[in-house]
């Protein structure tokens, strides 16, 4: 078995023209580490900015003087066009990488961008609420958009044996990371002066600026080590092979009957996913849970996801990817019925740490199973359409949830609506032949 991986790893890295070599000063384990960071330094834009702090800073700092819901609406709406930038954007410059071995380039564009955006909301006052949404958008811009680059150099920096192991420590080191600069960006919330600030005010303004800090820092050393292969054209001639590239993608995916049947089981559970995300603080508050200790369960979501997510690395390995997603699935379901009829807040609390022991790794093994499937010398344009399926997701789950609430005034019958999107997918996964996917994207 052994043998049989060594020797598809090592044709693996001949077709993809990367070097093996002994002479390669750069080792495969230096170069999946310093992958990995990028995760970390992501995570604490997704965790500290997206999820924390900027929602509710937007709302008492910035549009304080706006009403509730005009501000809400407007939070929305920029939330919606970044969202819709990045997915025009995604595949578009997936192929442009893909022609001109431009992943490293475009990846550094998109993840300073975010960072400029970032440190710039530490200097907005008070009222600039248009400021601080137009910084915050275009930050979403370089934040969802590099991540396309980011997974599209998964096979440039290991062998696919251990993509599982690779991909499930890239999302645990994000949740170390993240998690450890959330963690003291709350605690300067709640003693702003052992940090030398004079309020909460400044210690939000200043947890802004150390994202961007951490971002700038963790991403450097991918940009430093990482040897992308050798662009295949020049720079004019990408540009219009990649715009070619583009039109073919499509024909592409159909042609790969596995990666579309992956895709749209992943679609649909991912939104059960991304909808648990957004909504679980919405939820707990619609029953009658108080606010005070949401913030904390979201912080023991990430303290748990780190050990969790290496694990399913080492489950995955094991056991492949596709099974991993699956008991990921299974214990999904069974956290939505007991979110259904929790009636204590400790039981939040329960279902916050099995959150974290199945989202990091159900994420991680879904980025590895596609790896696997799709062509890897078109892995930026085939990764920029799996992110552009991330970005619609949580559009279904919300709507049904939506419309069960609506229909029945029960908010705990709302959330059983999910049991519909884990159910597809999870039965649209177990048709994944994911050897006859390897067979049929190595011959494309």
């Amino acid at each position: 078995m052994r043998a049989a991986r060594s020797i598809r790893d090592r044709r693996f890295f001949l077709n993809s023209n990367i070097n093996m070599d002994s002479s390669d000063s750069t080792s495969l384990r230096s170069r999946e580490w310093v992958w990995a960071l990028y995760d970390v330094a992501t995570s604490s834009f997704a965790t500290t900015v997206m999820a924390a702090f900027f929602p509710v800073f937007f709302k008492q700092f910035w549009a304080r003087e706006l009403p509730v819901t005009e501000s809400t609406f407007w939070l929305g709406a920029v939330s919606s066009v970044g969202a819709l930038v990045a997915l025009v954007l995604a595949p578009v410059l997936g192929a442009l990488s893909d022609a001109g071995g431009w992943k490293k380039p475009l990846l550094a564009l998109c993840a300073f961008l975010g960072v400029a955006m970032t440190a710039g909301l530490f200097w907005i006052e008070t009222g600039a609420w248009e400021l601080a949404l137009l910084l915050y958008g275009l930050g979403l811009v370089g934040f969802s958009t590099g991540m396309v680059f980011y997974d599209a150099l998964l096979p440039t920096v290991t062998v696919p044996s251990r993509f599982e192991h690779v991909s499930a420590f890239g999302v645990g080191m994000g949740y170390l990371g993240g998690g450890a600069l959330f963690a003291v960006n709350i605690l300067m919330t709640q003693k702003p002066e052992w940090f030398g600030l004079p309020d909460v005010t400044a210690a939000v303004r200043m947890s802004f600026l150390m994202v961007a800090v951490w971002w700038f820092v963790f991403t450097l050393p991918l940009l430093l080590v990482v040897r992308e292969p050798s662009a295949r054209r020049a720079s004019g001639s990408a540009v219009r092979a990649g715009l070619a590239q583009l039109r073919d993608t499509f024909k592409h995916v159909r042609r790969l009957k596995v990666v579309m049947l992956f895709l749209g089981a992943y679609w649909l559970y991912i939104d059960g996913v991304d909808t648990i995300v957004h909504m679980a603080v919405d939820y707990a508050l619609a029953i009658g849970f108080d606010a005070s200790g949401l913030m904390l369960a979201l912080l023991i979501t990430q303290v748990v996801g780190v050990p969790s997510t290496l694990a399913y690395g080492r489950l995955g390995q094991r056991f492949g990817a596709k099974a991993s997603i699956l008991v990921g699935l299974v214990t999904y379901a069974l956290l939505v019925v007991w979110g259904s009829v929790m009636s204590r807040q400790w039981e939040f609390f329960g279902i916050a740490v099995g959150i974290g022991l199945v989202q990091g790794g159900v994420q991680a093994m879904s980025r590895a199973l596609y790896a696997r499937i799709i062509p890897k010398e078109k892995s930026g344009e085939f990764f920029g359409f799996f992110n552009l399926l991330s970005k619609f997701a949580a559009v279904l789950g919300p709507v049904l949830v939506g419309v069960v609430s609506y229909a029945t005034g029960e908010p705990r019958l709302s959330i059983l609506a999910l049991l519909v999107l884990f159910g597809l997918g999870g039965a649209l996964l177990w048709y994944v032949d994911v050897a006859e996917g390897e067979r049929c994207a190595s011959e494309l």
